[in-house]
């Protein structure tokens, strides 16, 4: 029995082990070369078996995989984060079924490799707008391959760091096998080594912007307060009290002074005596403030989350309303059926609008690129920020509902790959932690600590130009993709094809007459 059960769960123990070890290259843990024993664990479990258990290995490597980075979600639903595990795990499972077999092939290292980066990039992009948290990029923000984001992004990074893994095998192999094997070993070992050495000279040479000559003076501003606690259940006014305390503690001559997110909370703003003391801060210091508010909306179901910039004479001179809103976090989606099927949609009883202009903000210190929040995982809001002119990318968040520092390391993690996408001083900002600068080489700055009171300031460059991936987006390595799929269907298609002229032919044969 024993035995018998060994041989039934435990390869899917073993994949949920791989996958694991892909969770620990994640923060908070951040071991970035585990992601690649993962995947190497993951390959191997894979070799010579059926389609339908390739897909089965491969769901439990993803419940393995996100399950330890997703557990936060368990905080605000149970069954909601179950569903979510299941159904993201669900697209490797599909996209390794997309692929031919027999997995033993010579391009599987290949296969798997686009598979995997297919899945991360649909997985960021449906339902609801994506959920890019927990992707294998982020693992490796402190790594080498991180710099790969300035060529072709979060995508590529992915696709680079699946190509290591899968094929290791391989490559070991080749290398063990160099003085005794044939030319097809001698050819894996040298091509992977080019191909290895050939990424690093291109990000070597790839542009990551350049100096406008300008530097600017910018301080973020932690009011500070307990984390795991939801807006219904703190005072919106205590949050601004905080914040204007601890800026009233800062010294020195700062240009910009930095809120986070959602730190005045009130009908109106532009009427609101929050306004009038952000006003007479921003008079004292001879600084212009980037301010995360909430207002009421129009609509009374519905209300806006914006970031603003107060001048020292208190006049509002800019505003970006955010447009990646949080399904089950800033909005409910479907929310009349889910209302008429009994389910409860209180936790969020209004919707955020969804925002229509260009992610930027006009600074007298220049033109600051806005990802507020959320938007902080979706390379998108960055590379249009950088498009639209941006010299210096704004993370405003509030990371004070969630409990731990899973989402809170994650998000740093985000800020660090975006900086080197873009080629630009990332300035990150939470009312609980953590706040950050982060440098276009995606190195932390001043990193604050959880929960507490402080303010920090740094002279950061102005920065232009664009790097290639912001100049070219995820098209290129989407293509690769599809070019890769294609290429390995070509095998298949073709046994196919020849199959059936071969059957076509033969039912035109002449058939012999029966004997008399």
């Amino acid at each position: 029995m024993p035995g018998r059960l060994v041989r039934r769960w435990g390869p899917s123990a073993a994949a949920v082990l791989s996958g694991a070890a892909v969770a620990a290259s994640l923060p908070p843990w951040g071991w970035w070369p585990l992601a690649l024993v993962g995947l190497a664990g993951w390959e191997a479990l894979l070799a010579g078996q059926r389609a339908l258990v390739r897909a089965r290995r491969t769901w439990w490597f993803a419940i393995g995989w996100l399950a330890p980075c997703l557990v936060w979600m368990w905080q605000f639903s149970v069954p909601g984060s179950i569903l979510v595990l299941v159904w993201f795990a669900t697209y490797p499972a599909l996209a390794v079924l997309a692929l031919p077999g027999p997995p033993g092939d010579r391009w599987r290292g290949l296969g798997l490799a686009g598979a995997l980066t297919a899945a991360e990039a649909l997985r960021g992009r449906f339902p609801f707008g994506g959920m890019p948290m927990a992707s294998l990029a982020l693992g490796q923000a402190g790594g080498p391959l991180a710099s790969l984001g300035r060529v072709g992004g979060p995508l590529l990074i992915t696709w680079v760091t699946a190509l290591i893994g899968t094929n290791a095998r391989r490559i070991l192999r080749g290398a063990a096998r160099l003085h005794t094997s044939g030319t097809p070993q001698v050819a894996r070992a040298v091509s992977a080594t080019m191909v290895v050495l050939g990424l690093g000279a291109v990000t070597v040479v790839a542009p990551s912007g350049t100096a406008t000559g300008r530097t600017a003076a910018v301080a973020i501003v932690q009011g500070g307060g307990p984390v795991g606690t939801r807006a219904v259940h703190t005072r919106a006014q205590l949050v601004l009290d905080r914040a204007l305390a601890e800026t009233e503690a800062i010294s020195g001559h700062p240009d910009l002074v930095v809120w986070p997110e959602n730190v005045v909370n009130v009908a109106e703003f532009s009427t609101s005596a929050a306004l009038h003391d952000i006003a007479a801060q921003a008079q004292r210091l001879g600084a212009a403030f980037s301010v995360g508010i909430t207002e009421n909306a129009p609509d009374p179901h519905q209300f806006l989350n914006a970031q603003v910039v107060v001048d020292p004479d208190g006049t509002v001179i800019s505003r970006y309303d955010k447009k990646i809103r949080v399904p089950f976090g800033e909005y409910i989606p479907w929310r009349a059926l889910l209302g008429a099927l009994g389910i409860s949609v209180a936790t969020v009883p209004r919707d955020a609008v969804p925002g229509t202009t260009p992610a930027v903000l006009d600074t007298p210190v220049g033109t600051v690129g806005v990802m507020i929040s959320w938007e902080d995982f979706f390379a998108s809001r960055a590379r249009e920020a950088v498009r639209h002119g941006g010299e210096v990318l704004i993370n405003p968040t509030n990371d004070s509902s969630y409990r731990g520092t899973i989402v809170q390391t994650e998000q740093l993690a985000a800020s660090r790959v975006r900086a080197i996408e873009t080629g630009r001083w990332v300035v990150q900002v939470s009312p609980t932690g953590f706040s950050a600068f982060v440098s276009p080489s995606g190195r932390i700055w001043d990193r604050t600590a959880q929960s507490v009171a402080t303010w920090k300031i740094r002279t950061i460059e102005l920065r232009q130009g664009w790097t290639w991936y912001t100049r070219l987006g995820d098209g290129p390595i989407l293509a690769v993709i599809v070019a890769a799929w294609l290429a390995i269907m070509y095998g298949p298609w073709r046994a196919t094809l020849a199959a059936l002229r071969t059957q076509r032919r033969a039912s035109r044969l002449p058939t012999a007459p029966p004997s008399p």
